[in-house]
């Protein structure tokens, strides 16, 4: 066999070494699920000459603007950019945010190729304002170029795709910070072992998660990084996802019941994930990645959306630098009667990453209004999302977290009606801790996702149903994504004049009907309750309780 074509950018001992060439040369299907199915298997991982032509088709196929920069824009300029300056000495773009071009076995040329490389990338794309994840983009595709103008116009084509539906890389704070605030809520869901280790050992989650995609893009081993890069361009975005919720599960999985190695959980990933040989193979990371049952990329792209909404709130822009987004419970902005700042931390870092960012606003306490549900509904109505606090007689903390505005409940003419989407659930904090979610959360297989156009089911005729708004900011788990048996099984909440119902669907009952958990308000027999609320914006709203605490803005 003979010896791998490197091309003069590659150290060829670290290369044999971290990617042995032993793979097959040439790659005959055209269909996208056959080549998916190949870039899973690492078909091409491991011969050097045929993983070049593959991402030479990959990345010639993406639909991209009409004005694209191409090699021979490369070559026009990389003289007037770089000047007499050596190519080590260059400074990289600002939008790389000081992250360091990874060596990925690349030599001194090489290394100094991607710093000209990102200049030229950051002359013809000043709206480009924020992609640290580009220097490790840059670094990888020169192996697999012919030289530094082809490699520029590849990277170039992935910055200028122009298909909606298929993201790329973040290229604007807005976007890489709403993408940490996703991949916070799926951790949240796919990954809650995990979760609750990073709740116990950082101050604020937030800026943990806001590390992923440095795990991915710069901290991976190069065959590993390759790997994921091989499955990203067939299948896009998601894949990035699905790998860093299989990393931190791993890490989970070593590191339970361990000390940490220092005292600052974000640096021991990293550790981790440098280090992830010693753990996990590249198939067996790949494996566990997929095995993880995500909900579709339309319902990702609409949980994406409502993030960015979110941050747009707290005034982050396409155009701003880096800033810290934190979450809000501190001990000078929060006081309960019924759970300390540290409960209260552990309660915000279930809610969804858009309203974790919000300052919890008080709207209701039994201890200052009473226990009428008259009352409560007063102080509560105009407010969405919110969170319950319960304390009973026996000192037992239950609660839950309400994705919709109580003033629902008014569309029903009087009945008990439920309404409310998927992101509900309820919890108890006494005696032990405790969250219970939607069924199809941790199983799917219940449920597949539906056309937005679908045709609404009846409502079963033992309760009565409330019609979805298509532009509520909690569009996650809503019921219009899903094929359910009825529409009732995926509505969470009800209020009456004496009563209101909060049940989260736990096991299959009669007739297929799932079975809820509930917390139910019935004044007397709680000693304590609290409504608080979240800022929001105008038209979504926000809450949560002791009895009942809030998260959102009025409209």
């Amino acid at each position: 066999m003979h010896p791998p074509a490197y091309n003069c950018f590659v150290d060829r001992d670290k290369m044999d070494s971290a990617i042995p060439d032993l793979g097959p040369k040439e790659l005959s299907c055209t269909e996208l699920q056959e080549l998916k199915q190949l870039a899973r298997q690492g078909y091409w991982a491991r011969s050097y000459a045929l993983r070049g032509q593959v991402y030479q088709r990959l990345i010639r196929d993406i639909p991209c603007r009409t004005v694209t920069p191409d090699a021979s824009v490369y070559r026009d300029i990389v003289g007037k950019i770089v000047g007499k300056h050596s190519s080590a000495s260059l400074p990289l773009p600002e939008f790389v945010d000081n992250t360091q071009v990874p060596s990925y076995c690349l030599n001194s040329k090489g290394e100094g190729a991607v710093r000209k490389i990102l200049l030229c990338i950051s002359n013809q794309f000043p709206d480009v304002s924020f992609c640290p994840a580009l220097p490790a983009v840059v670094a990888l595709l020169l192996h697999y170029s012919a030289d530094e103008a082809e490699c520029f116009e590849k990277a170039c084509r992935i910055l200028a795709c122009n298909d909606s539906s298929r993201k790329l890389v973040d290229q604007s704070f807005l976007a890489f910070e709403s993408s940490c605030m996703t991949f916070g809520d799926l951790v949240n869901k796919y990954c809650q072992a995990a979760h609750k280790l990073m709740v116990a050992v950082s101050e604020d989650v937030l800026q943990v998660y806001a590390d992923w995609q440095r795990w991915l893009f710069g901290e991976l081993p190069l065959s590993y990084f390759a790997r994921v890069f091989d499955v990203f361009l067939v299948e896009g975005y998601k894949v990035l996802y699905r790998v860093a919720l299989a990393i931190l599960k791993f890490f989970h999985k070593v590191r339970a019941g361990q000390p940490l190695e220092s005292d600052n959980v974000k640096q021991d990933i990293r550790a981790f994930v440098r280090d992830i040989a010693k753990t996990v193979s590249p198939e067996k990371l790949l494996e566990k990645a997929f095995a993880i049952r995500l909900f579709s990329r339309k319902e990702i792209q609409l949980l994406q959306m409502a993030n960015e909404k979110a941050l747009k709130q707290k005034g982050i822009t396409v155009k701003q630098k880096r800033q810290f987004v934190h979450l809000a419970v501190h001990a000078d902005n929060f006081h309960s009667e019924i759970v300390g700042v540290k409960e209260m931390r552990d309660i915000w870092s279930w809610v969804p990453e858009r309203f974790a960012l919000c300052q919890p606003l008080l709207l209701f306490s039994s201890l200052q209004h009473g226990y009428s549900l008259t009352r409560f509904y007063f102080q509560c109505e105009g407010r969405e999302p919110t969170v319950l606090l319960i304390k009973t007689t026996q000192k037992e903390v239950c609660g839950a977290y309400l994705s919709t505005d109580w003033s629902e409940r008014n569309k029903f003419g009087g009945k008990l009606g439920f309404f409310g989407t998927g992101e509900c659930f309820v919890f108890r904090l006494q005696p032990e801790v405790q969250r219970y979610e939607w069924v199809v959360i941790k199983h799917p297989e219940l449920t597949k996702p539906a056309p937005l156009e679908s045709t609404t089911v009846p409502p079963s005729p033992s309760h009565s149903v409330s019609s979805e708004p298509a532009d509520r900011l909690s569009p996650f788990l809503a019921t219009r994504h899903f094929n359910l048996p009825s529409k009732t099984e995926s509505l969470f909440m009800a209020g009456g004049s004496d009563c209101l119902i909060i049940e989260t669907e736990a096991s299959a009952g009669p007739q297929g009907r799932v079975m809820p958990g509930r917390a139910l308000w019935d004044g007397p027999h709680t000693s304590q309750q609290y409504f608080w609320a979240l800022p929001g914006e105008a038209g979504t709203h926000g809450a949560f309780c002791s009895l009942l605490f809030s998260s959102s803005r009025p409209p």
